[in-house]
């Protein structure tokens, strides 16, 4: 059922609206309100799927009701009511964000038009943020230890800022899960997070991969082509072990970051983009910079919030967490029952030197999911979970 909401001070158009919703769907579920203050009240006690709102009205007029709604409910579209004489009002609605509008005496076409597009849009609305829950799901960090609970907070405070984030620690950690909750809990969400890393991109490809190329720029650059900044505008960029950056990509994002301007290999025009950088690595970029690998005025415009991320072997207390998190998902993944760890297995598991950090410890628990019993015991983990 689409739950509609008509907010109109006249009786008789509501009568009309509520006949021709009625008619055409029988799954709308109409409600009424004879002024915006009525309306209001009923939109924030109530889920609509849609609200029909007229312009002019007693108490409390359909702009006013517009700008509140956007701010206690923003994902319901708003369909504005207008007079002959309130079309510039009704136009200033849409860029209040307003879905669209109707004249009276409304166009029968029109309306039920109006009404299945909005309707549709609220459900692609409703789809895409169930779609990113499911997204967030394999981003979730798993873990009530003290370090991890303490990058929780971090990353709570620093998300909704613009600050330049560098994440450190050793392979495997979840170093990208951290850029993850970073851009998902950030202003710019609803935008790209680009993902490049800097280690797998040969050093002479990267300044291209990062900032784009023109035709004839080198060899095999057969036409123009947009950069990772560029695919990450409004959005953010998560640049991964930029501490194998070649020194010549150093400097261009240097530049980035100060004027927020990029330029393509073997262009001369210059590029506006507006990105948020997080960047990882899991080197120590202090002896990369006292060894002249790495720019000490790029560390200092990277490394305006820093995050740890520990080694597994200093977070024990996260395995037993983290082992049936992983057998959930395997068992998800491969459409078997979800096999269980003894006691004697978790404590075996949480002694071993986890030098691949949680990378590792997933590996080793689908192996013996695949190889162990119905119940990984401790001598499964003798068995096929040693080094």
């Amino acid at each position: 059922m689409s739950k509609i909401l008509i907010i109109e001070d006249e009786a008789a158009i509501r009568r009309v609206l509520v006949k021709i919703l009625s008619e055409e769907n029988d799954s709308y579920q109409v409600d009424e309100a004879e002024d915006g203050v009525a309306g209001l009240e009923k939109i924030k006690n109530n889920d609509y799927d849609l609200v029909l709102c007229d312009i002019k009205m007693p108490k409390m007029d359909g702009v006013e009701v517009l700008e509140e709604v956007k701010k206690v409910k923003p994902e319901i579209p708003m369909v504005m009511i207008s007079g002959h004489g309130d079309m510039e009002t009704a136009i200033q609605t849409m860029r209040l964000g307003a879905f669209d509008y109707i004249s009276k005496p409304p166009d029968l076409n029109r309306l039920l038009n109006t009404v299945r597009n909005a309707l549709d849009k609220k459900q692609l609305v409703v789809e895409n943020k169930i779609l990113k829950k499911k997204v967030s799901k394999n981003y979730e960090m798993i873990g009530d230890s003290e370090s991890i609970n303490h990058i929780k907070v971090m990353i709570d405070k620093v998300a909704p800022t613009e600050a330049r984030v560098l994440i450190t620690g050793p392979n495997g950690t979840g170093k990208e899960l951290v850029a993850h909750q970073l851009h998902e809990k950030s202003e710019r969400s609803g935008f790209p997070l680009i993902e490049v890393n800097c280690a797998a991109i040969p050093s002479e490809l990267i300044e291209s991969e990062l900032f784009g190329h023109v035709k004839g720029a080198f060899t095999s650059a057969v036409k123009d082509r947009a950069g990772k900044f560029e695919a990450a505008d409004k959005g953010t960029i998560f640049l991964d072990e930029i501490g194998d950056m070649s020194l010549s990509a150093q400097a261009k994002v240097l530049r980035a970051l100060q004027e927020n301007m990029i330029t393509r290999v073997g262009a001369d025009k210059d590029i506006k983009v507006d990105v948020r950088v997080v960047a990882a690595t899991n080197k120590d970029l202090k002896t990369e910079i006292a060894e002249g690998r790495f720019r000490e005025d790029l560390y200092h415009r990277l490394a305006v919030i820093l995050i740890k991320v520990p080694p597994l072997n200093e977070r024990r207390d996260d395995i037993p967490a983290l082992i049936t998190h992983f057998a959930e998902k395997i068992a998800s993944e491969q459409g078997n029952a979800v096999k269980a760890f003894s006691a004697q297995a978790i404590k075996l598991l949480q002694e071993y030197d986890w030098t691949g950090n949680i990378r590792e410890l997933r590996n080793v628990v689908e192996r013996l999911i695949i190889l162990g019993g119905n119940e990984i015991s401790e001598s499964d983990v003798k068995m096929f979970a040693s080094k």
